[in-house]
């Protein structure tokens, strides 16, 4: 130990005797251990020592070089600020537009599409199973038709649009795909992103249609087809979100996120694609909880693991392969319908941490989302916070303000250990779809969800408004709400298109996507000819369905 590192220790352990031990008998700590959101210890200070043997070059290196700690661009938000997105879509597509409009007329950088349940599940607006479900919690989306009515007056080739989609990722992208070549746009001008992550659904979501391996096939048949014909388009947002809205902590949310990232890798390379062909156009989509600097952590934390399993297990020899880049949205779950304008302070700290943490894209939740979807105002609210953080905080001026802090790289050698320590119990088990399908990251999120419900109850987690600084009433807010005629006009056009298509042309369609799915080759080719020909979503869906079965889920205890 050197001599500076020595005088050091000794003035550490006499300011714990002489201040820091007095002070606790003075005042005693609020509580007996500080911990994180992961069970972490937060101790009262961080010096050099808390980092014994830490690298600086192999740890955290500079911005925009392996292994990505500090970011995957030189220069991050100097150059551009974050995509800013707001996730938007209620009723039918003629609504939608009218409010995609509106956000991109407030400064809104990127298209963020939110799709109701039957369009999620792969039901027509007429199947029975959608009925009281068409538009409410996203925009109801049936046919090539209602997809050009979404897009209409958008800039295709110049906006990039997301769409969280996963079970019918296939036939939304084939619907995006063909409604642009009808504006005239050509498809290698298209940029943008499909959720496309199957396995979280079947982790934590349940929008899933088929079983795993079926799934899991439609995504490699998506990623092949893509490189060659959408080369700009991201095929796949690999989601940490909706695991973490879930319950799971944030050590969990990155282990299980990377996991499922690991198996569509191998899974691509398995179908015959070579490692640098698709990896550049992974993403990731994270959480952004209220832990301010472990949600900063973890994303530090993601992007050296991915560096590092890209070269290290992947062996890949393209940079940008190994380059983490993901979308953030704050945290749906913290909201609270109780006292709805403390859900802006909340939204406002974790949109900080995300770019802190050094998103590419960025989401925030409106004040009302736990009540309903968010309204317009609501919505630009959410969109200005993001603008004054960009504009008026000044925190992207430098890359990676917060590298260096001793606490924050202990905060991300630990949420990395244990990340690395679940990735490993996760191998021994056969992988992530193996894990799934034994209900072993089920679990681990339901055990995580009980502990931190049982702490709130308990006071030990503070829920400003809920359990603590409660209100014996409070104005209800003015919510959103969706047109109940929706679904019946949904009804009727998907009427008045069966009834006026060449039924033939959708017929013979439907029929090739069935003996292509036993066959094996790649679905997208057909899926995108069925588009052309008016086959609706759930005609699609069926046609594989009928070859692919449904999923059952095992019971998880």
């Amino acid at each position: 130990m050197s001599d500076d590192l020595q005088k050091l220790k000794r003035e550490r352990e006499r300011w714990r005797s002489e201040r820091l031990d007095p002070a606790r008998k003075r005042n005693p700590e609020r509580r007996d251990q500080f911990t994180t959101t992961a069970g972490i210890e937060v101790a009262p200070e961080y010096d050099p020592f808390d980092l014994n043997g830490f690298d600086y070059l192999s740890e955290l290196g500079f911005p925009g070089e392996y292994p990505f700690t500090r970011g995957v661009q030189p220069t991050m938000y100097r150059g551009r600020f974050w995509t800013m997105r707001q996730y938007a879509g209620f009723g039918d597509a003629e609504e939608s537009n009218r409010r995609y409009r509106y956000l991109f007329e407030q400064g809104q950088t990127g298209l963020s599409v939110a799709f109701d349940l039957p369009t999620q599940m792969g039901r027509d607006a007429d199947h029975p199973l959608a009925a009281g479900e068409v538009g409410r919690v996203g925009v109801s989306i049936g046919s090539i038709e209602d997809m050009e009515t979404l897009l209409d007056g958008l800039p295709l080739d110049r906006i990039s649009t997301s769409m969280t989609i996963n079970a019918t990722a296939s036939i939304l992208l084939a619907l995006y795909l063909v409604g642009a070549q009808r504006r005239g746009v050509a498809w290698n001008k298209l940029n943008g992103t499909i959720q496309n992550d199957i396995l979280k659904e079947y982790i934590a979501r349940g929008t899933y249609i088929y079983p795993p391996r079926e799934s899991m096939r439609l995504i490699t048949d998506i990623f092949s087809f893509a490189a060659r014909e959408v080369p700009n388009w991201n095929t796949i947002s690999i989601s940490g979100y909706h695991i973490r809205e879930a319950g799971s902590t944030a050590a969990q949310e990155l282990a299980f996120t990377i996991a499922d990232g690991v198996a569509y890798v191998e899974a691509a390379l398995k179908a015959g694609l070579k490692i640098d062909q698709f990896a550049s156009r992974l993403s990731f989509f994270f959480n952004v909880h209220n832990n301010f600097f472990e949600e900063i952590a973890k994303f530090r934390a993601a992007r050296r693991i991915w560096a590092r399993l890209m070269k290290d297990r992947f062996k890949a020899a393209d940079e940008r392969s190994m380059m983490m880049r993901f979308h953030a949205q704050t945290a749906g779950s913290s909201l609270t319908a109780q006292q709805v304008d403390n859900n802006v302070a909340r939204v406002t700290l974790q949109a900080l941490a995300a770019v802190l943490g050094g998103a590419q894209s960025l989401h925030t939740n409106s004040r009302d989302e736990a009540l309903a979807l968010p309204t317009e105002q609501s919505a630009l609210l959410a969109l200005r916070t993001q603008q004054v953080i960009a504009h008026e905080s000044e925190v992207a001026d430098t890359v990676d303000p917060l590298g260096g802090s001793y606490y924050l790289e202990s905060l991300t050698q630990e949420v990395e250990r244990r990340a690395l320590e679940y990735l490993t119990r996760i191998d021994d088990l056969g992988g992530a779809v193996s894990a799934i399908e034994q209900g072993y990251m089920q679990r681990e999120i339901q055990n995580a969800a009980y502990a931190y419900q049982r702490a709130v109850e308990r006071g030990e987690r503070i829920i400003v408004g809920v359990n603590r600084f409660t209100m014996e009433s409070a104005a209800m807010p003015d919510i959103l709400r969706v047109n109940p005629q929706t679904e019946q006009k949904q009804r009727e056009k998907l009427g008045r298109l069966r009834a006026n298509r060449d039924s033939t042309a959708a017929a013979g369609a439907l029929d090739k996507i069935e003996i292509v799915a036993r066959e094996g080759s790649n679905l997208m080719p057909p899926i995108i000819e069925a588009v052309r020909s008016r086959a609706t979503l759930g005609e699609i869906s069926d046609a594989m369905r009928r070859v692919f079965g449904e999923y059952r889920p095992p019971n998880v205890v």
